[in-house]
C-alpha cells in the first residue's frame, strides 16, 4: 500500500527520496580526465556541469561499474555510484587510478534528496529561486545553487524518469534544507518515497539495477547500454580491445516482460526464476515488481537461447515457485 501511494503521487505530484546513502567520489589532480577515460567506457563529457551516465568494464568487457561522472570544475570530477556497492566501485576505480590523481571518499560530508516529478520544477524554484528552466537547466547537467550562505549542487538527473533533480547539501546544513522542502508538501502534494518505490518506478522506466540486471558476466550491448559505450572514442579504455574483436558480443539478451493474469505480490518475482520457452529453459528473471501506475507485473529477463523475439509472445512463460505463468513482451519501458 505504501509503494502504490509513493509510486503514483511521484508520477502525478512530486515525492522526496533520501539518497544520503549514495556512495560519492571526488577525484582531482591534472590526470583526472585522461584517467577517467581509461576507466569508464562512455566518452565523459569535459565541462563544467556535465554529467555522464557509463558503465566501467573488465577485460572481457563484462560490467563491472554503473554510475554517473560529473564535472565540477577543470581536473575535478565527482563519481556518484550505489551506496551497496561503495568498496566494490571505489577498489576497482582505484585499481586503475592513475597514482597522481586523488580520490577522497565524501560520502558522509554530503547529504542527497532527490526531487523527483511534474511538479518537481515548480517545488524547487518556489524555495531556491529561479534557477530552473529548461534552457538554464538542461537535463544531464549540474550547478552550485546558494540560499541562506549554503552552497548546494543541483543535478538535473533522475533514476525514477521523471523531471527532477539531486540536491548535495553539506550535510551539517541537510536538516535546514530539508524542513524548508517539507514546509510547501502539502501545496506541490509532495510525497516521502523510499527505495522499494524507486525499484519499481526505475523498471516502469527500463532502467537497469548493478547486480541483479547487470554484473560481470554481462557486456553492455547484451543489457542494451551500446548507447553507453563509446568504441570510437580516440582514447583506449577497458574493455575495448575484446569488444572490437568478440565477434559474437551478445551471448544473451536483455528482455522486458509483464506476467500474465497476476496482481500484486501474487506472484511475487524476486529474480535468478527460470525462463521457459516451448518447455525448455532459455534464460531467467533478473528483477522483478509490481508496477501500480500500469496494474502490470514486471520482470526483466535473460534469454540465453536464440529466439526470434517477434514469434516468442504466445510460448513465454516463468516459473515462480513452482508454478508456471504466461508473459507479454514489452517492446518499450512502461
Amino acid at each position: 500500500d505504501s509503494a502504490k501511494y509513493e509510486t503514483k503521487n511521484a508520477r502525478e505530484n512530486v515525492a522526496l527520496f533520501e539518497l544520503s546513502p549514495f556512495a560519492k567520489f571526488e577525484l582531482s589532480g591534472e590526470k583526472t580526465y585522461s584517467s577517467l577515460q581509461y576507466i569508464c567506457s562512455n566518452d565523459i563529457k569535459n565541462e563544467n556541469g556535465s554529467i555522464t551516465y557509463t558503465q566501467m568494464l573488465n577485460s572481457k568487457g563484462g560490467i563491472e561499474a554503473d554510475l554517473t561522472v560529473t564535472c565540477l570544475d577543470k581536473d575535478k570530477f565527482r563519481i556518484v555510484t550505489g551506496s551497496s556497492v561503495r568498496e566494490h566501485d571505489k577498489k576497482h576505480i582505484l585499481k586503475y587510478l592513475d597514482q597522481t590523481v586523488h580520490l577522497k571518499d565524501i560520502t558522509e560530508e554530503l547529504a542527497c534528496f532527490g526531487i523527483f516529478g511534474p511538479k518537481s520544477r515548480d517545488l524547487v524554484s518556489k524555495i531556491f529561486g529561479d534557477h530552473f528552466l529548461n534552457n538554464d537547466f538542461k537535463f544531464g547537467t549540474g550547478k552550485t545553487v546558494v540560499l541562506n550562505d549554503i552552497k548546494m549542487w543541483f543535478q538535473r538527473i533522475s533514476y525514477v524518469g521523471e523531471l527532477g533533480w539531486e540536491i548535495y547539501i553539506p550535510i551539517e546544513k541537510s536538516k535546514q534544507i530539508y524542513e524548508l522542502i517539507v514546509s510547501v508538501e502539502k501545496e506541490f502534494d509532495l510525497v516521502h518515497a523510499g527505495a522499494h518505490s524507486m525499484d519499481i518506478m526505475r523498471m516502469e522506466k527500463g532502467y537497469l539495477h548493478w547486480g541483479h540486471d547487470i554484473s560481470p558476466a554481462e557486456n553492455p550491448f547484451e543489457a542494451k547500454l551500446g548507447f553507453a559505450v563509446k568504441l570510437n572514442k580516440k582514447e583506449n579504455f577497458i574493455g575495448k580491445d575484446y569488444l572490437l574483436k568478440e565477434k559474437n558480443l551478445t551471448k544473451k539478451t536483455l528482455i522486458m516482460c509483464t506476467i500474465n493474469n497476476s496482481k500484486p505480490g501474487d506472484p511475487l518475482a524476486l529474480h535468478d526464476e527460470p525462463i521457459f520457452y516451448d518447455n525448455k529453459i532459455v534464460g531467467e528473471t533478473t528483477s522483478g515488481n509490481y508496477s501500480f501506475n500500469y496494474d502490470k507485473n514486471l520482470v526483466f529477463c535473460y534469454l540465453t537461447k536464440k529466439i526470434d523475439l517477434e514469434k516468442i509472445s504466445e510460448n513465454l512463460e516463468v516459473e515462480i515457485a513452482k508454478k508456471r505463468y504466461a508473459l507479454s513482451l514489452l517492446k518499450e519501458p512502461l
